[in-house]
Order: C-alpha cells, then structure tokens, then sequence
C-alpha cells in the first residue's frame, strides 16, 4: 500500500520538478536547514556525483560561528560551498530551495554563494 505523500513532500517534488527542465545540464546547488545547522551541496544530477559540500559542522567554521542556526551561519556556509565550486570547474548552477521558502537563512546562503562567485 502507498503511502500519502506529506505536503513538504509534494512541494519538495514539485520543486525538484522545476529545477531539473530548468537545468540545461548545470550542477544543483542545494540547501537543507536544520533547526540547529545548515547544510549546502553542488551535485551533477547527470552523473550523480556531489562536487563540493560545505555545512556549519565543519571545525572551521564552528569556531568562528556563534551558533550554526543563524543568517551568518548561512552566509558563511554560502560562501565556503561558492569558494569549493569554484575549486572544483563549477561557476554556474542552479539554486535548489528544497522547498524552503526563499527567505532568511535560505537567501542569505544565496546571496553568500552569488558574492562568492556562483552565477545562478
């Protein structure tokens, strides 16, 4: 028997949905936010690889962050996930909310990753 899909669920999809037709083949920036941490990653949906990850658990930026659930957490993590593309060949991508609304932690890691040299 299948399970009834929640709403987070139908609007995660929905989104992913829309991103993919959207994609033109550039890897997906994507953002999972935590009521304690943030987490960003670029993949290559194509091949299935993740090709930089950055998130508020790292040593580095733990030492310098107050707390990991906070909008300079987020640009911090925005611009360190940016600054590993980069390293990686990758300077174009699409942003994927996962279903977040497109405010707070979510758009301060946006506005992060743009100042850090990611063009979406």
């Amino acid at each position: 028997m299948a399970e009834k899909q929640g709403a987070e669920d139908r609007r995660k999809a929905r989104v992913r949905r829309a991103i993919r037709k959207a994609a033109n083949g550039r890897p997906r920036l994507s953002v999972f936010r935590s009521s304690k941490q943030i987490y960003a990653q670029v993949s290559d949906d194509a091949r299935g690889h993740t090709l930089a990850a950055a998130s508020t658990l790292e040593k580095d930026l733990r030492a310098n962050l107050k707390t990991g659930a906070d909008i300079a957490a987020a640009q911090a993590v925005g611009k360190l996930v940016a600054e590993r593309a980069k390293e990686a060949g990758v300077s174009q991508v699409i942003f994927d909310r996962s279903g977040y609304l497109y405010h707070g932690r979510v758009k301060a890691l946006a506005d992060a990753a743009r100042e850090g040299g990611l063009d979406f």
